[in-house]
């Protein structure tokens, strides 16, 4: 049985090629059965399935992020350093994802009920890339703007992977989750830094 998802049970576990794995997955119906279930009612408007391809295109290896971090950098200049962290953030999220997705080696969705709405760079899909950097850079900007960004940001991608057919519900979850601690770690590296950076500020200004 499969550790990751108690829902997948690999049959074939010879592994090889571009392909995540060439085993053959018995998906039962769990989070099949969640997929269908969104693809039949919100999944049918054709402005939905839009508007996620738009976002998946936008989260895509997190540029959308570290192009509003890049924007805030420069327009901001008494808090660059934060703006720099929401796009270190967003990126270390990513890389950190794309690690444990070679590692997991787990495949996409292939049940013939799913219908896939957006191409996609890997067959790789534990955890999902959008949902870990998207949860970063929501945490981070939502820090940084004093705005609920998280609550606003990251449930309607996490919801458009599911729409477009290209990861499973846990996948998402599990890619929001790492993508918090991502955010949480770039927060404890600001903090720590913080008294450094103002003992030099203090420093500039008796000087």
């Amino acid at each position: 049985m499969n550790a990751i998802n108690p829902d997948l049970e690999l049959l074939d576990e010879g592994c090889g090629g571009d392909c995540a794995c060439s085993g053959e997955y018995v998906e039962v119906p769990v989070e099949v059965a969640i997929l269908n279930a969104v693809q039949g009612t919100i999944g049918t408007n054709p402005a939905v399935v839009s508007a996620a391809r738009g976002m998946s295109h936008f989260g895509e290896h997190a540029l959308g992020w570290v192009g509003i971090a890049a924007a805030g950098w420069l327009v901001d200049k008494p808090r660059r350093r934060q703006w720099a962290g929401v796009a270190v953030g967003a990126v270390g999220a990513h890389a950190a994802s794309i690690v444990i997705k070679r590692i997991v080696r787990r495949p996409r969705p292939n049940d013939p009920s799913v219908q896939v709405n957006v191409s996609t760079p890997s067959k790789l899909s534990f955890p999902s890339s959008h949902a870990t950097s998207t949860t970063a850079a929501a945490v981070l900007l939502g820090r940084l703007t004093g705005l609920p960004l998280p609550a606003v940001l990251v449930p309607p991608m996490l919801l458009s992977r599911v729409v477009l057919g290209v990861h499973y519900p846990s996948d998402v979850l599990a890619g929001s989750a790492l993508g918090a601690a991502s955010a949480a770690a770039v927060l404890a590296a600001e903090k720590r830094r913080r008294p450094r950076h103002e003992l030099r500020a203090r420093r500039r200004q008796l000087a």
